[in-house]
């Protein structure tokens, strides 16, 4: 929301209350004060106007505040120098949790890894060739 959208609502604002105003005038006029006039509906509707202006407004401030905050952070961290990543890599100590877990002994070099897949059961076609190759069910193979 930009410094245009601000302006609006300023503007909105300061129209609504010149209207409660005028309204509140006028029902002085007809000698109706205070807590019959904060009854009147069009009393109260412009009241409610201003209310919700001003959170709009309220909204927009915070907005801006933020965009400067991370306007000022951003610069910051432009003008501070670069660390080099190696550096930051060897100066940090590993996590007590990994040094905790048991290592794994090392099979013999010789000697082949276990596989731990199951190989696919009969009938059922091997998920590891092509979907081109198969043929589709109630479908002819096509001959090239």
């Amino acid at each position: 929301m930009g410094l245009r959208r601000k302006e609006i609502v300023t503007m909105q604002k300061a129209s609504f209350e010149k209207n409660l105003k005028d309204r509140l005038a006028r029902l002085a006029e007809k000698g109706i004060k205070d807590r019959p006039a904060d009854k009147d509906p069009l009393a109260r509707k412009l009241k409610a106007d201003i209310k919700a202006t001003a959170k709009r407004l309220r909204k927009i401030v915070e907005d801006e505040k933020r965009t400067a905050e991370m306007a000022r952070i951003k610069a910051e961290k432009a003008a501070a120098p670069k660390k080099e990543p190696e550096k930051a890599k060897a100066e940090k100590p590993k996590s007590g949790a990994k040094e905790a877990k048991p290592k794994k002994p090392k099979a013999p070099e010789g000697a082949k890894p276990q596989k731990k897949a199951e190989p696919p059961a009969e009938g059922k076609p091997a998920e590891s060739q092509p979907a081109e190759n198969k043929p589709a069910e109630g479908k002819p193979a096509k001959s090239e």
